[in-house]
């Protein structure tokens, strides 16, 4: 079920044949991506606005249709800030920091996920992937403008993929017949189903969960506010076990009903049962229109590896999870944070492809994360036994009135950044009362400036962070640049910076990656210190 707002913008980059057609030979290409939708897209951006040369295969032309993900969260939109695309996202969508649990009728209670101050931007935001991906796709049109070499080609379906040690060779089916190319670097970001994993014959492990849910886009006019509302067991029980409500832009709100295993899909996708839901939840009295509606069941799978070879996989690809927590496009977007500068440091000869093999390493480590928080968070959900229920509602009912009890409560831990504690890029942590939050492997939070934010501030590459402390405007090591910041903690916005960066020290200095997690720290500025850090984190140490 689908209304005409998600056909206007449909068809972004139109078929066109390209010279690769016509060639007496496969043409090479640096870096191949597989699957246009927003990991794809986001990734030849990054790579594009490095001066990577990168081309996209997309079987379709443009944009997909229904909302499918909605919720971006604050590092998602941080990432895409520094692609030049996080402020038209943020004005259209719809910013929230809170959420509200609901036991029936009644309240359990409520949570802010961004209660401190000093942040360019929210906890997350609402808006329809359709929208997500255009900003990209349009922010690449500017890109390809000023000189970026991203190259799009719509219809262009890849067929059979040959692996060889230092390339890959794509069959293209095209609506001018078949033609071959060939990549040095092939990354899949062709969704859960990826016809590449199947075409390479690679597993996806993990676990179905037995349950169906309706997930329907509505619009109307409502005086419902501006945040995350999740029911167990709603007083509406016809809609189902369990709902959740968001806000959209353009009047538009979306709906999910936990509606069982044992159902007849045709029959719950008909308009006059989604409808006979929607009634039971918002009463007689309130008129809407379907936007769009669909039925899923979820599954919290990985593959083994997300490199193979020449290879790589990013985004639903290489790993699924339920949609409780917002961390599938969420995750993927981390994904292309962290492929991106690694990718572009092999393709320029300054790191070895064994860098990538950290990609998987630390990726995999989060997809883990994000695994154990979804599965976790849907057995909640969806009680499987009626010990487990009686056990989950009595949880509820002990979070009405007792903070012990809260965190207990899942219904969905929203998505954060991944911390990649211990893995082998990250490197010592010699800042003595230093934050936990800002260790060595964590995401940098941001922290108000002077006329500003400090992520903005540390850019795309490697960054020294230097708090009330000396160090050399910038310092090379095999090729590679990592360039001062200098920020004291004087005037009216310390208190961030030190309780973020500093805690009890008095001074750091931080390496952060060009992902903005931080590589390692110190109390001064220590060069054979840095440039073993450097080396570590690009794979030479």
């Amino acid at each position: 079920m689908l209304d005409d707002r998600y056909k206007l913008a449909f068809r972004l980059y139109p078929y066109e044949r390209s010279s690769d057609q016509d060639a007496a030979e496969p043409v090479r290409h640096p870096v191949v991506i597989m699957g246009g939708g927003p990991i794809g897209m986001a990734l030849a951006l990054d790579l594009g606005l490095q001066g990577k040369p990168v081309l996209v295969l997309d079987d379709h032309e443009g944009v997909g249709r229904g909302s499918r993900a909605i919720c971006f969260a604050k590092r998602t939109l941080e990432i895409a800030d520094r692609y030049g695309c996080g402020q038209p996202m943020l004005d259209k969508g719809v910013q929230w920091n809170v959420g509200r649990v609901l036991h029936r009728d009644s309240q359990v209670f409520e949570f802010n996920l961004l209660p401190e101050d000093g942040h360019q931007y929210p906890a997350f935001i609402n808006l329809g992937q359709p929208d997500f991906e255009r900003f990209i796709v349009e922010r690449i049109r500017v890109a390809q403008a000023e000189g970026a070499p991203i190259e799009i080609r719509g219809k262009n379906r890849v067929a059979a993929v040959t692996a060889a040690a230092d390339h890959v060779t794509l069959d293209l089916e095209t609506p001018d017949g078949p033609y071959q190319l060939k990549a040095d670097w092939l990354v899949g970001c062709d969704g859960a189903s990826s016809p590449l994993r199947g075409m390479l014959g690679l597993g996806f492990e993990g676990r179905v969960f037995q349950d169906s849910f309706l997930i329907a886009d509505i619009r109307m006019q409502a005086d419902f506010p501006t945040e995350r509302r999740f029911w167990f067991e709603p007083s509406f029980k016809s809609s189902g076990a369990s709902a959740l409500l968001h806000k959209q832009p353009d009047g538009v709100w979306r709906i999910d009903f936990q509606i069982g295993w044992d159902v007849d899909r045709d029959e719950e996708r008909k308009e006059e049962n989604v409808r006979a839901r929607l009634d039971a939840m918002l009463g007689p009295d309130v008129s809407y229109e379907i936007v769009w509606s669909s039925i899923y069941t979820f599954q919290c799978r990985r593959m083994d590896k997300f490199r193979h070879g020449r290879v790589i996989f990013a985004g639903d690809s290489a790993h699924q999870v339920s949609p409780f927590g917002a961390r599938g496009a969420n995750s993927g977007l981390q994904d292309v944070d962290n492929l991106g500068w690694k990718l572009g440091l092999v393709l320029d000869g300054y790191a070895p492809d064994a860098l990538l093999d950290s990609y998987c390493d630390e990726r995999r480590h989060a997809a883990d994360e994000n695994i154990l928080n979804s599965t976790r968070a849907t057995d909640f959900i969806t009680p499987k036994s009626s010990a487990s229920q009686l056990f989950r509602n009595a949880v509820l009912d002990l979070a009405r009135d007792h903070d012990f009890a809260r965190p207990l409560v899942n219904s969905g831990r929203l998505s954060v950044p991944c911390t990649y504690d211990g893995l082998p890029l990250i490197g010592p942590d010699a800042l003595p009362g230093g934050p936990a939050r800002t260790r060595p492997g964590s995401a940098c939070p941001d922290a108000p400036l002077d006329g500003g934010y400090l992520l903005p501030r540390l850019g795309n590459g490697f960054t020294i962070l230097a708090i009330n402390a000396d160090a050399p405007q910038d310092l090379t090591e095999d090729g590679v640049t990592a360039t001062r910041v200098a920020l004291t903690t004087s005037g009216a916005v310390a208190n961030g910076l030190t309780e973020r960066y500093l805690g009890q020290a008095e001074q750091a200095v931080y390496l952060i990656r060009p992902d903005q997690h931080v590589a390692a720290r110190w109390d001064r500025f220590d060069e054979t210190a840095l440039r073993a850090a450097l080396r570590q984190a690009c794979g030479r140490g």
